[in-house]
């Protein structure tokens, strides 16, 4: 039973950490979780605790990417690990290594310790950055037996970050000898109520419309899913047997931006004054992008629609993900009541 056993999800200050901590902890398990430094404990139990009463069933570990120390004891005596931390930017760094490095090495030491505990199955949290085609496409479909190809000069720092890290994981575990299996899932941009004034990048797609930061609507589109939802599924992936040695991509409905604005505005009303409504036409956001990094990274992908199928997460495991009205919605309004417009 849940009560009896005990799962480490790393990064629990992050977004989606934070939400699988959560769900763990209100399905009866014992929750551990590794923060960079333990002064942060105290915002991370508050942030959990306005879904969930923790109790007893979470402590707090150190451990970082970077470093080896604190790992081992972080993972010991675990049934389960699910590991969430990663590296994450808007902006292209101007190393690459910057995100490669503590992606890929903190994988091997996640997964490492989990396989030197014995745990019985890793989840890793991976990305749709590591399960898309070719760039330049129009439009795309993809499903989980698209890897990115890093021979493409065109791939982005992230997603060489998240393609090289779930590709380290799949070796781990393969060359280990005991009973450990893995399982990944692959979010889209994820959305949905942040805990706290400390929230993923993501959301900052919300947070920049809802604040009129933009100047008006590019020609941008993304699958988009829950955060509740990715978090829902990777606990799916920890315990179903069928889940082992398997990857599941975690995305809801593809939207253009123009179309997350009407949502907004239907929903919100006044609290959507802000929020521009006039388009941006291709020409001028590239110019723009050439001087704000955060804009050059989506810059090339105007116009495109690349969409990413959840069929295999809702066949085998019975995911479901919410409907994008309700993510955007719920995003929008704990957005304004941490009062982080």
């Amino acid at each position: 039973m849940s009560e009896q056993q005990t799962v480490l999800v790393t990064g629990g200050s992050g977004y989606i950490g934070s939400w699988c901590v959560i769900g763990l902890l209100q399905q009866g398990y014992t929750v551990r979780t590794t923060v960079r430094n333990l002064g942060r404990e105290g915002a991370v139990r508050a942030a959990i605790g306005t879904v969930v009463d923790a109790q007893d069933r979470l402590a707090f570990h150190a451990a970082d990417l970077t470093s080896d120390a604190g790992w081992d004891a972080a993972a010991s005596g675990c049934d389960y690990v699910l590991h969430v931390a990663s590296p994450i930017a808007i902006a292209e760094p101007r190393n690459a290594d910057e995100l490669i490095v503590p992606a890929r090495d903190g994988t091997r030491r996640a997964v490492g310790a989990a396989l030197r505990a014995g745990v019985k199955r890793v989840v890793l949290t991976s990305s749709v950055a590591a399960a898309s085609p070719r760039t330049g496409a129009r439009e795309s479909a993809s499903d989980e037996t698209v890897w990115t190809d890093l021979d493409d000069p065109r791939v982005n720092a992230y997603s060489r970050s998240k393609t090289l890290a779930e590709r380290t994981a799949w070796d781990l575990v393969a060359a280990a000898p005991g009973d450990t299996t893995l399982a990944t899932v692959n979010p889209s941009v994820v959305l949905g109520p942040i805990l706290s004034r400390d929230f993923s990048d993501s959301v900052q797609v919300i947070q920049r419309l809802l604040s009129g930061r933009v100047p008006g609507l590019p020609r941008l589109g993304f699958s988009f899913v829950d955060v509740r939802d990715v978090a829902d599924l990777h606990i799916r992936a920890m315990t179903a047997p069928e889940a082992a040695g398997q990857r599941f991509i975690a995305a809801g409905d593809f939207a253009w931006i123009a179309e997350v604005v009407a949502i907004l505005k239907a929903g919100l009303g006044e609290g959507a004054a802000k929020v521009p409504t006039r388009r941006v036409p291709d020409l001028v956001l590239r110019l723009a992008a050439l001087f704000d990094k955060s804009l050059a990274g989506v810059a090339p992908r105007l116009g495109e629609r690349r969409t990413f199928s959840s069929a295999k997460a809702e066949r085998v495991l019975g995911w479901r993900p919410r409907p994008l009205q309700e993510t955007v919605l719920d995003c929008a309004r704990s957005l304004i009541a941490a009062k982080a417009i």
